[in-house]
């Protein structure tokens, strides 16, 4: 089940008496969170019903004593616990004690009066744990796994597409490739756009440089059509701008794009059936011309050769394999003159 099916089943009054959200992608679980914290109870409710707790400081036994209570003046009563992740149950769960026994009774037979929410971040429970059966089987567990990168540009066109606006395929690119895969990050910049820009208009990569700060000529897009076309005056112009703004342009992220970028070239070069190349890369079609041109440019050993010497700038720049004082910008001109010639 997903998170909008979640809220959609709250807002219908559906409640599950336990709720474990668990993963390494804390957005989705943040939303929905946030959804139950803000809509479950009235104003009126929450008063004496909703109570929200930090895994940190808490513990097991005060969680328990406030889900056997019953609910004033309501049909339920909300608990929240964040930071689940942080709750030291897991050692109190694992032997056959009285206490864990206590605590695996209510999992296995929890008030249905009570709707107790674990906000397990960052973290996946342990499935082997009877707790994590008994949630299964009485309660629902929804799990919020990283949006790996091939899948950021969708889920960025579909975000934008959700909020009324439309977006061009480069600037969604553009916001993939610098923002990463934080959806938070990214949900927050997007609603900066959706502040500045009137919904009839498609967001370009202008709207992107003005509202975001990404600059739209000097980014690693722009340097590896450079590279595509051994443009070497442009090449030179992008590295002159990322040595003067390293904040912006760490020499980490650049260096893992660029990998990104030669490593699928790569795998374009292999393809049996260059008309699955889209799908096989995990690229937009809108990108794919831009594969065969790079492929056209740097043949397979070339291509090998590339890998090979970011690998070996990738070490430099962390400190290993180099000689004196070298800065990125450096560096990264060193590089580039070597993949081009």
């Amino acid at each position: 089940m997903s998170a909008v099916e979640i809220i959609k089943d709250l807002k219908a009054r559906k409640f599950k008496p336990l709720y474990l959200l668990q993963g390494e992608e804390p957005y989705y679980i943040d939303q929905v969170v946030d959804y139950m914290e803000s809509h479950v109870l009235s104003d009126g409710e929450k008063g004496f019903n909703q109570t929200v707790l930090y895994g940190k400081d808490t513990d097991m036994s005060t969680i328990l004593n406030a889900a056997k209570r019953y609910p004033m003046m309501a049909e339920h009563q909300l608990i929240i616990v964040k930071e689940a992740q942080d709750l030291k149950w897991a050692k109190e769960t694992e032997g056959n004690g009285k206490e864990a026994e206590v605590i695996l009774n209510y999992f296995e037979k929890p008030l249905p009066s009570t709707i107790l929410v674990l906000a397990y971040k960052y973290a996946n429970f342990d499935k082997r744990k009877k707790i994590y059966k008994a949630i299964a089987k009485n309660g629902l567990i929804f799990q919020s796994d990283p949006v790996r990168d091939y899948k950021l540009m969708p889920w960025i066109e579909e975000h934008i597409k959700e909020k009324g606006y439309k977006i061009a395929p480069q600037a969604a690119a553009l916001m993939a490739e610098y923002l990463g895969a934080d959806l938070a990050k990214i949900a927050n910049e997007v609603e900066k756009l959706c502040l500045n820009i009137n919904k009839e208009t498609l967001i370009q990569t202008d709207h992107i440089q003005k509202n975001i700060g990404i600059s739209k000529e000097y980014n690693v897009f722009e340097l590896q059509k450079a590279l595509a076309s051994r443009n070497v005056f442009k090449c030179n112009q992008i590295i002159n701008y990322f040595a003067d703004n390293p904040k912006a342009n760490p020499m980490v992220m650049v260096m893992a794009n660029l990998s990104g970028y030669f490593t699928k070239i790569l795998k374009y070069h292999y393809l049996p059936n260059k008309n699955d190349a889209a799908k096989e890369l995990g690229v937009s079609p809108y990108f794919i011309k831009d594969y065969e041109n790079a492929a056209r440019t740097f043949s397979h050993a070339k291509t090998f050769d590339i890998i090979s010497l970011l690998r070996e700038y990738d070490l430099k720049s962390k400190g290993l394999d180099s000689t004196g004082n070298t800065t990125d910008g450096e560096l990264l001109k060193e590089l580039l003159f070597k993949m081009i010639h």
